[in-house]
C-alpha cells in the first residue's frame, strides 16, 4: 500500500501536481495559463526521460525516473507508454516500475497499464482497475492535472539550482493539494518539472535527463485477472 501511495504522489507530481504567489496578478494568471496550456497539450517524444533524487520525507533516498518508452496507435489515436520507476539504490529488489499507455500527460484517460515490483514478473492490469483509475477522485492523474492547474498560485520565476544543472523555472503553490505543496517548473523541459517539496518535507530534484529512454520492463506482461463482480484483485 506504501508503494502504491508513493506511486500516486509520484505521478501527482510527474503529471504536473504544480502551484504559484503573485507578483502582478495579471501576469501571474497569464503564466500559469501558459504553463497549463502547453502541458497538456505537449506532444510526446518517444526515448525522452529525466530522473530525480528524493530527500527527507517518507522516501528519504529514493531515486525516480520518468520516460516515454513507446507509442502505438488505437482507433486512430496515437497513445504512448508514460513510465515512472521508483526505487532505493540501497534495496534494488524493491524498486516499482508502471508503465501507463495514454494520450498524453495531460489530456485523456489511461488506456491501459502494466506494473513490475521487484523481481515479480510484470502484470498488466485487468480492465476493472484501469477503470478505477480513471474514474476514482485522485487517481486520474491526467485528468486532475486539468483542475488543478488553474487553481495554483504563482510565485514568479526563480533561479533553481538542483543536481541536473540550472533552470529559470516557474515557482508554484498549491495549498490544497494533499501531497504536492510547491514546484519549480520549467515549460520547456518535456516533464515541466525541476524541483518539488512535498507535503510530508520530502524535496525531489531533477539530476538528469536525455533522449535514449528504453522501456525498463523487458519481459512480456502476464495478464492480471479480474476477480468476479467487476472487483479489482487484491
Amino acid at each position: 500500500m506504501f508503494r502504491m501511495r508513493v506511486c500516486s504522489i509520484v505521478l501527482a507530481v510527474a503529471l504536473g501536481a504544480t502551484v504559484l504567489t503573485r507578483p502582478a496578478a495579471a501576469q501571474a494568471s497569464q503564466d500559469r495559463d501558459k504553463f497549463c496550456r502547453q502541458v497538456q497539450n505537449r506532444t510526446l517524444a518517444v526515448g525522452t526521460w529525466a530522473t530525480y533524487n528524493w530527500t527527507g520525507g517518507r522516501t528519504n533516498g529514493n531515486t525516480m525516473r520518468m520516460a516515454v518508452v513507446g507509442k502505438e496507435t488505437q482507433e486512430a489515436t496515437t497513445y504512448y507508454w508514460y513510465e515512472v520507476s521508483l526505487g532505493d539504490p540501497k534495496r534494488p529488489r524493491d524498486r516499482m516500475i508502471m508503465q501507463m499507455l495514454v494520450p498524453g500527460l495531460g489530456t485523456g484517460s489511461v488506456r491501459s497499464m502494466v506494473m513490475k515490483s521487484g523481481d515479480q514478473p510484470a502484470m498488466k492490469m485487468p480492465a476493472q482497475m484501469v477503470q478505477m483509475v480513471n474514474s476514482s477522485p485522485g487517481m486520474n492523474m491526467a485528468a486532475d492535472l486539468a483542475r488543478q492547474c488553474q487553481a495554483m498560485e504563482v510565485v514568479g520565476w526563480e533561479p533553481v539550482t538542483v543536481p541536473g544543472g540550472e533552470f529559470r523555472a516557474l515557482h508554484m503553490r498549491n495549498p490544497g493539494s494533499q501531497m504536492v505543496s510547491e514546484v519549480w517548473v520549467q515549460p520547456d523541459l518535456q516533464f515541466s518539472m525541476v524541483k518539488a517539496v512535498l507535503k510530508d518535507g520530502a524535496v525531489m530534484e531533477l539530476t538528469g535527463q536525455g533522449t535514449d529512454a528504453k522501456s525498463s520492463i523487458t519481459e512480456t506482461p502476464q495478464e492480471m485477472p479480474g476477480l468476479p463482480g467487476g472487483r479489482p484483485p487484491r
